[in-house]
């Protein structure tokens, strides 16, 4: 079992139902998966980036991903439908715990000129969403092999109904949020 898992079952869970004044152990918040995708603009033209972006992203999550493709065309970026434009995995379970463990312990800490998470980047049914603009600052890719910079999105998907529970779980996880 994971740290951050055990965490949350044996401290996170009760004292975050005691805070928000929960009685019913199921009605808790908690997060049900988190979200990885890249946009490979560049895979129009060069279809070693998209194979590049989708390695990496395998080596991060600990999961292959699967490759998105274009819902329509585009001309003005020289886009088709149905052309692979970037990809993205879903993690739930022990992966998504170890990978948000990883990603608060390690990634976030090494990002340049980080003064924490905004808080305004919920979406208002309880689910984060934020951006990495390097692949890099995950201590698995080794720097040397990387051809191109590759940006990402997280996205953390809860059980809370409003923004205020979600926020709550995942301060107490440990997302560094911005203080106002």
């Amino acid at each position: 079992m994971s740290r951050l898992l055990e965490r949350y079952k044996t401290e996170i869970h009760p004292a975050l139902a005691k805070q928000l004044g929960i009685k019913n152990p199921m009605a808790v918040p908690r997060l049900s998966k988190v979200v990885i995708s890249m946009g490979v603009g560049q895979a129009t033209k060069e279809k070693k980036v998209l194979e590049s972006a989708m390695a990496d992203m395998t080596i991060i999550a600990g999961q292959k991903g699967e490759i998105r493709r274009a819902r329509k065309s585009v001309s003005n970026f020289k886009l088709r439908e149905g052309q692979e434009i970037g990809c993205r995995v879903t993690l739930r379970g022990k992966r998504m715990f170890e990978f948000v463990d990883r990603l608060i312990n390690v990634a976030i800490p090494r990002m340049r000129d980080f003064r924490g998470l905004p808080t305004k980047s919920f979406d208002g049914r309880g689910n984060y969403s934020m951006g990495v603009s390097d692949q890099t600052i995950f201590p698995e890719i080794d720097i040397t092999r990387v051809t191109q910079n590759q940006g990402m999105n997280i996205t953390f998907v809860t059980t809370s109904e409003d923004d205020g529970g979600a926020r709550e779980l995942l301060s107490m996880i440990g997302m560094p949020f911005r203080r106002t």
